[in-house]
């Protein structure tokens, strides 16, 4: 404890890994982990008070004081050990790390409820408006203007008027709870035997109150959701928290239904979508411990828990997971990190486990939970290979003949089929057919995608769009521009060709509407009430269409041609992902792949079912070539708004990279895309045995480097998923 007139150490929210020293005022008392605000650079700003070289005397009278302690819950030591783990292991400044904790340190403001109540007085005037009011108020109960003002079809002044007049008064309550307690004996889960022992296992786990990290997998449809609900309340029963991750959490409707089905009501949400004045009385809800029971994104993993018991990260292999700006962590395995320092457990679930989870419940490090069948005994999808190279479609369309005759024999029945095409917009190249011209983004290299719902083109790399001219800027020569190549758009207008009376849908993250139009389609589509869905990879985020029987993949061998070292298993988890969304109802499902590698092995391990034979070729392939997780990898990315300082500085790096036998430094080359956002890139990969202290060699490496200068910006991230 810091008292007056002693200095304590403040970790700021910006880009510094360094705390700051300040005097303690006269009347308050300061302890590691307290929300202050404190004066930098001539302005105010927020901070915690960080373990150091606090509550020694001051020494220089230039110190400035702490301003004031904020009426925040303080930083717990749990979560400042977490903000020191993950800022070690990213190489990120630790007062970036410690800003996505730091979200809503300002007190909410707590304003209270007003309901309306009959008091049994009479106006002095009864109008038709005021009747009506008096008429919905008879039931003796309290309820809410806006509630009073539709059922009664009035005007607010009217309510006003009644309460001035001492027919009606008003009652003031404390404001709704912003997470709702969820009781874990709302809804008994029916569980299959497999699932009533899986359920058990986690739910021992939790009891044990000690770290274990296990891997729940299971085909598409086997009920691992129903099966973490149950571990989730144990937490609950136990009075702890329960912190759910998930990769689309803004469009999982579902999802938040099924929580709803089982507890009685929805868990807290926590995304970007949320309100800001949501957000900040449900971060201090979350530190009081109020909010049992937490669904979130990424970020939610920084939130200040008071009780975290539990952590599930479900469909834990998807890459939405990795943090691509700013701290590059992934989620996944910081969550691992977390429970290991709140000696919680954490379940990580999902179909198509990462190579990485895998590997690690094999060796022993996870407990492994297999639900190897769907739950009341319904089939996997029957898959079959559409072998372009001999069933190609007609010239200008992209659905092959036989796909197109099972979506008939589908829609005949009554059924919903899905085409399934992991790129956005209607084509994905725009050139002259006179003298060639290609449409690429001002700001990167890369083309233009032209979205033809929005008459643009748009780059999905920095956001630039400009409309679509009737002229090649380079030749003048109108109506000469083509589209190359099919995206979901153009698929769209392929299908109103064919089936004109089709109720179609497209489902792309970039649409009109944004996610509330998202979330009504999703829902449209469990219904039954949408015939055929086109759709990006959104459509694979653990949906459940009840209706849907046939999934037909348009390119399947669209994630096979990168130089990305986790091309196959990525490929593999999203045409698993996708083709699992058939069948999950009564009826059986069936999926057909469009590809012109049919004896690719992704393609084999997919017809085939052999799950188990896919897995042991990756993990030998990647332990052959000593990649993660058999060794350690780090992307080093050096960029500037001209090319010849970046080129320079990358070079330069390179030529001080200290010598170690272990290590290899590779490059620097240019970035895949060359050129984002306007700034000019180069990259440099690291490539290391998996006992090498990597984060050590790289802070060495740098501190005895050339320095940044100028517009020059390094950006690292440890373990990269993307290797644009």
């Amino acid at each position: 404890m810091a008292r007056p007139g002693e200095t304590v150490e403040v970790l700021l929210p910006v880009a510094l890994d360094r705390t700051y020293t300040y005097r303690v005022p006269f009347g308050i008392e300061l302890m590691p982990g307290d929300v202050v605000r404190v004066a930098l650079a001539g302005r105010e700003t927020v901070g915690v008070v960080w373990e150091g070289d606090g509550g020694l005397p001051a020494s220089s009278n230039r110190l400035r004081h702490v301003e004031e302690r904020l009426d925040a819950p303080p930083l717990r030591a749990d979560m400042r050990r977490f903000v020191e783990w993950v800022a070690g292991w990213t190489l990120a400044p630790r007062g970036m790390v410690m800003r996505m904790a730091l979200r809503a340190p300002e007190p909410p403001e707590e304003r209270a409820r007003l309901v309306y109540r009959r008091t049994g007085r009479e106006p002095e005037r009864l109008t038709a408006a005021r009747s009506r009011v008096l008429a919905v108020l008879a039931d003796g109960l309290a309820h809410e203007k806006r509630a009073l003002v539709e059922a009664a079809g009035v005007s607010p002044g009217v309510i006003d008027a009644l309460v001035d007049q001492g027919a009606v008064t008003p009652i003031a309550l404390p404001p709704a709870p912003v997470a709702p307690p969820p009781d874990p004996g709302f809804a008994a889960a029916r569980l299959s035997p497999a699932q009533a022992e899986a359920a058990a296992a986690l739910q021992q786990a939790v009891a044990a109150r000690r770290f274990s990290a296990t891997l729940l997998e299971g085909v598409t449809g086997a009920g691992k959701t129903e099966v973490y609900f149950e571990a989730v309340a144990e937490t609950v029963r136990q009075g702890g928290q329960a912190l759910i991750l998930l990769p689309e959490i803004a469009l999982t409707n579902q999802f938040l239904d099924r929580f709803a089905a089982r507890f009685g009501v929805r868990p807290a949400e926590w995304h970007s979508g949320i309100a800001a004045k949501k957000r900040t009385r449900l971060w201090h809800a979350i530190a009081k411990g109020e909010a049992a029971v937490v669904a979130g994104a990424r970020s939610a993993l920084f939130l200040p828990f008071a009780d975290l018991r539990l952590i599930v990260v479900d469909e834990e292999h998807d890459s939405a997971y990795k943090q691509d700006e700013g701290p590059r962590y992934h989620a996944r395995d910081m969550a691992v990190v977390r429970a290991r320092l709140l000696d919680a457990p954490v379940v990580l679930a999902s179909a198509t486990p990462s190579i990485e989870s895998r590997v690690n419940a094999d060796r022993g490090r996870y407990g492994h939970i297999l639900l190897p069948e769907r739950f009341g005994g319904r089939a996997l999808p029957r898959i079959e290979a559409v072998d372009m190279r001999v069933e190609a479609p007609e010239r200008g369309r992209f659905i092959a003949p036989r796909l197109l005759a099972e979506v008939r024999r589908t829609l005949s029945r009554g059924e919903q089929a899905l085409l399934f095409l992991n790129r956005r917009g209607y084509a994905p190249l725009t050139l002259c057919r006179h003298c060639g011209h290609r449409f690429q983004c001002p700001n990167c290299t890369a083309w233009l995608v032209e979205h033809r719902f929005r008459k643009a083109l748009m780059c999905h790399h920095c956001g630039h769009a400009e409309p679509v001219p009737r002229a090649c800027p380079a030749c003048r020569t109108e109506d000469a521009l083509a589209a190359c190549g099919p995206g979901v758009e153009r698929i769209a207008e392929e299908v109103a060709g064919l089936f004109p009376d089709t109720h179609t849908v497209i489902l792309s993250s970039d649409l009109f509407g944004g996610t509330e139009r998202l979330k009504q389609e999703l829902e449209a589509v469990a219904k039954g009430e949408v015939e055929l869905v086109i759709g990006t990879q959104l459509v694979a985020k653990g949906h459940n269409f009840p209706h849907l029987t046939l999934v037909g993949v348009l390119d399947a061998d669209l994630g096979l041609g990168t130089g990305d070292p986790r091309a196959a298993e990525r490929t593999f988890q999203l045409l698993g992902q996708v083709t699992g969304r058939a069948g999950r109802g009564e009826r059986p499902g069936q999926a057909l792949l469009q590809t012109y590698d049919p004896g690719h092995p992704v393609m084999q391990a997919m017809i085939s079912g052999d799950r188990a034979a896919f897995y042991e070729r990756e993990i030998a392939m990647r332990a052959g070539a000593g990649l993660p997780p058999f060794g350690r990898m780090a992307a080093l990315t050096v960029s500037d708004v001209e090319r010849a300082p970046a080129e320079a500085f990358a070079r330069a790096l390179v030529q001080a990279a200290p010598r170690e036998a272990a290590i290899r430094v590779l490059g620097p080359a240019e970035a895949p895309i060359a050129v984002l956002r306007g700034r000019h890139r180069f990259r440099i990969l690291l490539q290391a045995p998996r006992e090498v202290a990597l984060q050590d060699y790289i802070r060495a490496w740098l501190a005895a480097g050339p320095k940044l200068r100028a517009q020059l910006a390094l950006d690292i991230d440890i373990d990269p998923m993307n290797f644009a």
